[in-house]
Order: C-alpha cells, then structure tokens, then sequence
C-alpha cells in the first residue's frame, strides 16, 4: 500500500514489493528490516514473510487511484531491482509509472549494473527519477557510472548512510545528492566533514543538494536521539530538489 513518508524528500511510499537481502556495507542496519519484521509482529498485510523479498502484484495500480500530484518514493521497503524480481514485474512497475503521468516517481537501487542493463533497450518515463545508494568509496562510487549509463531526466545520488569521505568524485550527469547519517541503535557516526565535501562539491558543479539527517550522532560526534540532532549543515537546511514541483 501507499502511505504518506516521513522521509524528508518525498510525500508518499508505494511498495509493489517489500524485502530484501544485503550486498555491502551501508545494508548492515538496515532501517527497512527492522520495520518489516516490526510490522509483522503486528500482523500488517504484505510483511508476512517479515523482510524476505514478498511480490505484491495487488498494489501495483495505487498510484493511479491517487489524482493528487504527488512524490512516491517506489520501494522503500525494497528494492525494484533485486535479482529476484524479474523484468516482467519491473516493466509493470514502469507501465504504472508511465500511465501515473499526474506523479514523479523516485527509484533508488543499490544494484547499479542491473538497472543499466534493464534500460539499456527500454525507455524511462519522464517522471522516473533513478537513484543509486553510495555510502562509500569500495561500493558505492562505480554505481554512479552505471547510473550515468541510463537516460533519465533526473538521476539522483543518496549518500545516506555516508560511512566515509567520499573524496573527490564526479558528478557530471547526476541531478541531485542526498546526504544524511545513519539512524537506529547501532548507528554509525557520520563526520562533519564528509557532509562538507559532498556539499561543496555539489555547489561547485551545479548539483542540487539535500541534507537530510544526522542520524543518531549529533554534528559534534556525540550519540543522541535523532530528534536532538537536527537538519543543519554548518548552520544551514540544505532543501535543494531537482526540479520545480
């Protein structure tokens, strides 16, 4: 079902799948499976299988109930492009998308190589955004040039969570960073200057950039409650989106 986020850079969820299984570092507290198998103590329909990867055909035409113009964050409690789920489930994915013209839809993957290659013969929709996690250098830099491989009219970067400095990267092609700490008990910290870089570097290249959390250490590097911990950057609320809406 689609439900209203409380993700900062979206409005609402929409799950045609839920689930998942772990392939590099920034996978290793994940949020989603903690609330997967939270909802499914509570008996929620489409976690039954807690965060084994689930295909939940039934959901598939939400979107076009909605008449409202609206942001979906598409598979947050998964990953659209898991080898699990097989290109016909993702062509109908993309078929909603596409006739869901009133909405922009964001997808994010860690599994870059993949969405290149479904691409590779098929056309985007004009209101998909493609997006790809990179929390470090090892993992997540070469996703960035398979996602430069796809025709999107925005591609995003989230760097979230950003587990190291990032160095000098290019961002030529790439719309849009996102940056936040990790949040959840055993979060790991996330320094100042990480965000910093990544913040001048977008500036720099013309990159729209959004800061969205510091999870669960404070910019001082002390651990509290992410309510305490702000959205500030050096003293300012990085709320950059790609485009007008």
């Amino acid at each position: 079902m689609s439900t209203k986020s409380k993700i900062e850079w979206t409005e609402q969820t929409w799950n045609p799948a839920t689930g998942c299984t772990k392939i590099s570092p920034g996978c290793k507290y994940c949020y989603a499976e903690v609330m997967a198998k939270r909802l499914q103590a509570m008996n929620v329909k489409g976690y039954e299988n807690g965060f084994n990867l689930s295909i939940l055909p039934e959901r598939l035409t939400e979107p076009l109930k909605r008449k409202k113009p609206t942001i979906y964050f598409v598979n947050s409690m998964s990953d659209l492009f898991h080898e699990e789920i097989d290109d016909d489930f993702i062509e109908q994915v993309f078929s909603v998308i596409s006739q869901a013209s009133q909405h922009q839809f964001q997808i994010l993957t860690k599994r870059a190589e993949r969405l290149a290659e479904f691409f590779d013969n098929r056309k985007i929709p004009s209101n998909a955004w493609l997006g790809v996690t990179v929390e470090n250098k090892e993992h997540g830099l070469s996703r960035i040039d398979y996602l430069r491989k796809v025709n999107a009219k925005i591609r995003f970067l989230s760097c979230e969570p950003l587990l190291e400095d990032l160095g000098n990267i290019n961002l030529k092609g790439i719309d849009w960073v996102i940056v936040g700490g990790e949040s959840g008990a055993k979060a790991r910290p996330m320094n100042t200057e990480w965000a910093e870089n990544l913040q001048r570097q977008c500036e720099k290249q013309g990159v729209k950039f959004f800061f969205k959390q510091w999870g669960g250490w404070g910019a001082d590097g002390k651990k509290r409650p992410k309510k305490a911990n702000g959205r500030e950057l050096n003293g300012r609320v990085f709320n950059e989106m790609p485009m007008n809406l």
